[in-house]
């Protein structure tokens, strides 16, 4: 009897999600990155992101989500893709396909608690960040940085990055730190007149200084 020759097991990509997770703190873009807690990699930093489990995730935004509320306990308000990644060789584990996504969080909504395969979590300018992150993750990190800026350079507000009230003075410093450079503040006014992403708190202000600032939060159907 002839046996029948074996046949090779079918090679799978390894496919992942990875985000860049973003918030402002001393006026400058931050982004959250992990120390990787196994090989491969081992200690190096990293964007945080997870493997594509078919049983649990939808989709790889799914994936994304998860890997954000696993590893850091963090639940984000917005999250967009950028790209899709792939290649033999930015994995040593073999053929990989990334997805990247970014996220916008307020500083003080993070609650970046350690849950698994991660030894140290960090917030990090985006301009001072440990180099080289481990695969390919400088790379996609500056596109991710690239995507969020053209956003509000083409004026879309970033209103995730902010609490739910603030004021107009707040939303320009948190413009100013996404793009790295200071506004007009004339023109970055005149342009908020007509936005359909704001509405006015009636009769609450921040009392200062100079005269009482008026407080503003997302409008009801506001997307970024």
């Amino acid at each position: 009897m002839t046996r029948a020759p074996s046949k090779s097991p079918q090679l799978l990509p390894f496919v992942s999600a990875d985000v860049a997770l973003f918030s402002v703190c001393d006026a400058a873009l931050h982004v959250l990155l992990v120390q990787r807690g196994r090989e491969p990699a081992r200690g190096m930093w990293a964007l945080p992101g997870a493997a594509l489990n078919p049983e649990v995730d939808a989709d790889l935004q799914g994936t994304a989500l998860r890997a954000l509320r696993e590893k850091l306990s963090v639940e984000v308000a917005h999250l967009e893709q950028v790209t899709t990644i792939s290649g033999q060789d930015r994995d040593p584990r073999g053929f990989s396909v990334s997805v990247l996504f970014y996220a916008l969080l307020p500083r003080d909504q993070v609650n970046a608690v350690i849950r698994s395969r991660v030894e140290a979590v960090n917030w990090t300018p985006v301009q001072a960040r440990p180099s080289p992150l481990a695969f390919d993750h400088d790379e996609l990190l500056a596109e991710a940085v690239t995507r969020l800026r053209t956003k509000v350079e083409s004026h879309a507000l970033p209103l995730h990055l902010l609490p739910p009230k603030f004021t107009l003075t707040e939303l320009q410093r948190i413009c100013e730190a996404v793009l790295g450079r200071e506004l007009d503040k004339g023109v970055f006014r005149r342009r908020l007149r007509t936005s359909p992403d704001l509405e006015e708190v009636a009769g609450e202000f921040v009392l200062g200084a100079q005269r009482p600032a008026q407080l503003y939060r997302a409008a009801a159907d506001f997307k970024f």
